[in-house]
């Protein structure tokens, strides 16, 4: 049975949406369900086999077979979270040991131990049956055993995996057969696009899609089909057709004669078919032999992956040679000979032979992030292999970061093994650098994805576990079902607990000797008497695990001020970066910045929606208004009475006052609910529709003699209500009900009513009299942002008074507070009437409608995650960690430093330096001054008063100061009042500042920054300066 008849014949399980939430949106249903009924044979749990094994149990597979019946060594506990120092003398095998704590992680995946006595070849491959899905071996076997394993593979239709860490190197193989079937090639959302007009004059047929919505997306030899067609006879809804691109805005339909047929007023939606790629994988022995082009992972380095691979087989020709990896100096130059003899044109100058020492001498090194990256990166194979979903990874993979490393080995006595936790990183780097690890304060901003990762790898590195060392680790969100399949800290035992105390303690448990200290609180300026002067004058770097710009970019500017470096990782499904952030030497994080995301124009929203994103937003934004708003408004006036109807804005003063008459139309029974339920939907869905087409007929036409229902304007429909109507692209939801109940539901918990337990809605439903829709005359409505802006503006001519006197006094209504409802994506309740909601407007205007599972990623903004790319970014980042305590021993230049970017799904992943900081030229007592967004002017004298702060600035920089600011208050101008001048001048810096801001400083506040505008006192010219630095405590 071949790969992909295993995956045809079981997807079929039944997925849970709570748990898997943002991985399904990387993987999709079908790939997930196909996850759900394949086996991983996993051999060797090492750092690496670990690594592989905990991504893959979280992504959800069928079942896992752990094969290693080896005992641990003290360098496995350099890279494997779930071994301990006692375990070394326990006399079980890793395998064992590991297995109850990886069953741990997610309870739909049974984890099994294979019994077996070694790892000889008969063994090993008796295992590789026909049910297996992917066999993945992470540790180094005999090279005739590894052939033996691909062939067995290739024989029962299972791919082959090979991945190796050996200090910061390494390699991976994938052999996925003779013919293996991908589905989705790069897991990109298929192209949509609209029609603006179909030419029909020549065959083929052009199709021109809308300029305004982008570019069709598409490539020569495509397949599209359309829906919602209107005005264009020939073409059907659903329909695949072979495309030919002639531009980004046109391609033709291959084989289609459409000369004969009319074409008036195009409209419908175009959507890319995504095909079907077959692969063809050629065995371990012969890419070995020939491998061919190698996928790339820093393209400053063209020539390493052949050296790498020459040097993975000396090291493995070794160990076939001695039965063991090099122990010693003396080994490691036999390794070089065996690479010399190998490839003698690859290793051929001295950089060749550092890299191949350096590896042979780390061969037995097991490194957390070199376990984590690689880790990550065959977890997503792994998934591949199962799902068909993504491109594989075609032959050999080789990563390094030799950048860490020391130019020449270290001497023996520096990296004496002492059976310890560390061993590994001693062996690498040596035991002065480990006491430095140990020494570190670092504060770690998130306990989320990347945050728990951290912490584990900190954990395995000794990051802050010896003397004066300390993570703080802060996180304000709570644990929720969804992190479980990518936050590995967390069980559901710790559903609802804080992220961040939860997160250390499994830390702490992995390496008792972490020391840590959670907090729960946002990282922002509110929180600076927390996080502080005091705070960050003791750290010795940060480390973002964020999920939005807007934090990131505060933390960015805590770095610059305290020149912190700052290790930046960010993950968007398969997609992942890492920033390094070095103070003086890299640019920092918001120094360049992606730019905003377009919003939708208010009046698409209101009455032009085009895409379902539109109408989405629209029923977001009317939740909000009727279940969160209109409960505030109603608790605010209330409480506050006159004084918040003085604090509404004049503009929106009267349409607030009528959202508080009609909410203050309280319903008492559940009935009532149902009724404005549906006597809404008859509003939002009929009337407001029939009043927009009385204002703009069907057939109007601008002055331009166009007609005005054209283009991305879709000419709308009421909808009838039909509780019984069924939406097939829904999942078969009954969208006109769904409202209706959901609706119902909503304003009962708004107002405290209870919705009886065996309540009959279509009954009820029977109840209500729905009036006749009228069209009201002179209501005005904007056809444009232009004309929304002058009716906004313009503001409501209903008479506010005559508005006021309809409501009740606050008095009235005392002990009257109702339950503002927040819209919450991870609520049912609240989705399923969002996806309702908006898939009534998009039937308004024949708009394809989503389902409830892509309603809530688009509604609740969810970003995608997995927690392959987790790994691997928060791998990479941690290797940038090395070089920022000095392991190589030298001062390092910018190319040293590396930046990921990276696509799992592609593959594709390159590592290159980081830019360096803008520079701006000056000149400063007489000499040119270069200076950076890093640079200030520090002045640490204590809190002298502003005359001797004045005087040293000129002595010590040869300038006049002419102007002197703190924040927005002017300390000093050369223009100002003299007395007043004179005064300051007497007065201690703080006290000035005090005197003007009538604020006192914060006791852990240690630090002013001031802005001078100053002259060269020679020359008379303006000088232009960074901020001033002036430390007062």
């Amino acid at each position: 049975m071949t790969t992909q008849d295993k995956m045809d014949a079981s997807a079929t399980a039944e997925v849970d949406e709570k748990l898997y939430s943002r991985q399904l949106y990387v993987m999709g249903h079908e790939a997930q369900r196909r996850m759900m009924a394949s086996t991983c044979l996993l051999v060797g749990l090492s750092g690496c086999g670990v690594e592989v094994a905990k991504n893959t149990i979280l992504a959800g597979l069928n079942r896992i077979v752990l094969v290693d019946p080896m005992s641990p060594t003290s360098f496995d506990l350099g890279g494997n979270f779930y071994l301990t120092l006692e375990d070394l003398s326990s006399g079980k095998s890793r395998a064992s040991l590991c297995r109850p704590l990886l069953a741990q992680l997610n309870p739909y995946v049974k984890v099994d131990l294979a019994d077996v006595p070694d790892l000889a070849t008969e063994t090993v491959t008796e295992l590789i049956t026909s049910n297996v899905s992917v066999v993945v071996v992470t540790i180094l076997l005999p090279t005739e055993t590894l052939f033996a394993i691909n062939e067995q593979c290739r024989a029962v239709g299972a791919s082959f995996i090979y991945a190796l860490t050996m200090s910061v190197f390494g390699q991976v193989f994938c052999d996925f057969g003779a013919e293996f079937a991908v589905f989705d090639k790069d897991g990109e959302p298929a192209a949509t696009s609209q029609i603006e007009t179909v030419l029909t004059d020549e065959a083929p047929p052009t199709v021109k899609v809308l300029e305004d919505q982008g570019r069709h997306g598409l490539e020569t030899g495509d397949k599209v089909t359309f829906s919602r067609l209107q005005g264009v006879t020939g073409l059907e809804n659903n329909v695949e057709y072979p495309v030919t691109v002639t531009g980004p805005y046109t391609f033709t339909l291959d084989g289609l004669d459409l000369t004969q047929q009319t074409v008036q007023h195009a409209q419908g939606y175009i959507t890319q078919v995504k095909q079907p790629v077959k692969m063809a994988f050629e065995s371990y022995k012969d890419k070995l032999a020939n491998p061919g082009d190698m996928m790339m992972s820093d393209f400053a380095k063209f020539d390493r992956p052949p050296l790498l691979h020459v040097a993975f087989q000396a090291v493995a020709k070794y160990q076939d040679q001695h039965g063991q990896l090099p122990p010693d100096a003396v080994a490691c130059q036999q390794v070089l000979d065996l690479a010399k003899q190998i490839k003698p044109d690859v290793v051929a100058d001295a950089k060749a032979e550092r890299i191949v020492l350096h590896l042979a001498h780390g061969s037995r090194a097991i490194l957390s992030p070199t376990c984590a990256a690689l880790g990550g990166v065959v977890g997503q194979e792994v998934l591949k292999a199962c799902s068909g979903k993504f491109t594989p990874i075609s032959g050999f993979l080789y990563l390094d970061a030799d950048e860490c490393l020391p130019d020449t080995l270290l001497s023996s006595d520096m990296t004496a093994n002492s059976n310890t936790r560390y061993d590994s990183q001693v062996l690498v780097f040596g035991q002065d650098m480990q006491e430095k690890l140990g020494a570190l304060n670092y504060f770690l901003i998130g306990a989320g994805a990347i945050g728990c990762e951290m912490l584990k790898n900190w954990a395995m590195m000794g990051v802050a576990c010896g003397s004066g060392g300390m993570v703080h680790v802060t996180d304000m969100d709570r644990i929720e079902k969804s992190n479980l399949s990518r936050q590995f800290l967390f069980r559901n035992t710790d559903i609802n607990e804080f992220k961040s105390t939860t997160a250390a303690k499994a830390a702490q448990h992995m390496n008792p000797q972490l020391r840590v200290t959670a907090y729960q609180e946002k990282v922002a300026p509110e929180t600076e008497h927390l996080f502080g002067d005091d705070f960050y004058d003791k750290l010795s770097g940060v480390c973002t695990a964020l999920d939005n710009v807007e934090a990131r970019l505060y933390v960015d500017q805590r770095c610059l001020f305290y020149r912190l470096p700052m290790m930046e990782s960010g993950t968007l499904g398969t997609k992942g970066n890492t920033q390094i952030v070095v103070p003086h030497v890299t640019e920092h994080y918001g120094a360049t910045r992606d730019p905003p995301e377009k919003s939708i124009p208010v009046c698409t929203l209101k009455n032009f929606p085009n895409q379902i994103e539109h109408t989405l937003q629209w029923a977001r934004d009317w939740f909000e208004g009727a279940f969160k708003q209109a409960a505030e408004e109603v608790n605010g006036y209330i409480k506050g009475g006159e004084m918040y109807l003085e604090s509404l804005h004049p503009n929106s003063k009267a349409e607030t006052i009528k959202l508080l008459l009609q909410t203050l139309d309280r319903p008492t029974t559940y009935q009532d609910c149902v009724t404005w339920a549906r006597l809404t939907f008859e509003n939002q869905f009929s009337n407001q529709i029939l009043q927009l087409l009385h204002n703009f007929p069907a057939d109007q036409v601008t002055s331009s003699g166009q007609l005005f229902w054209s283009g991305s304007k879709r000419c709308p429909k009421p909808l009838v209500f039909d509780p019984n109507a069924i939406d097939v692209d829904a999942n078969d939801m009954k969208t006109h009900l769904e409202f209706v109940v959901m609706g119902a539901n909503l304003r009962a918990e708004m107002y405290g009513i209870q919705v009886p337990a065996d309540v009959d809605v279509l009954d009820m439903l029977e109840q209500v009299i729905v009036p006749d829709f009228v069209p009201a005359e002179g209501v005005k409505i904007a056809a444009n942002d232009a004309e929304a802006e002058e009716q906004k503006s313009s503001g409501d001519n209903d008479n506010v008074s005559d508005l006021l006197a309809q409501l009740p006094k606050p008095a009235e209504l005392a002990g009257m507070e109702l339950v503002a409802i927040e819209f919450d994506k991870d609520i049912d309740a609240h989705n399923n009437f969002v996806t309702a909601c908006s898939n009534c407007r998009a039937m308004n205007y024949s708009i394809p409608t989503a389902d409830a599972h892509r309603s809530r990623a688009i509604a609740g903004r969810i970003i995608p995650a997995i927690a392959t790319t987790t790994a691997l970014v928060t791998g990479l980042i941690c290797l940038e960690l090395y070089k920022l305590i000095g392991t190589p021993r030298k001062k390092l230049t910018i190319e040293a430093y590396k930046n990921g970017f990276l696509n799992l799904a592609v593959p594709f992943m390159t590592m290159s330096e980081p830019n360096p900081p803008a520079k701006t030229k000056s000149k400063l007592q007489g000499k040119e001054w270069e200076w950076t967004a890093w640079d200030s002017l520090d002045i640490a004298m204590g809190d002298m008063t502003m005359g001797e702060f004045m005087d040293y600035f000129e002595e010590q920089y040869n300038l006049e100061i002419s102007m002197l600011s703190h924040g927005v208050s002017i300390l000093y101008s050369f223009f100002a009042n003299k007395k007043k001048i004179e005064e300051r001048k007497a007065m201690k810096m703080t006290e000035v500042i005090t005197s003007i801001t009538k604020k006192e400083f914060p006791p852990n506040q240690l630090f002013l920054i001031l802005e001078v505008i100053a002259n060269d006192k020679e020359t008379d010219e303006e000088v232009e300066l960074p901020y001033i630095k002036f430390r007062f405590r």
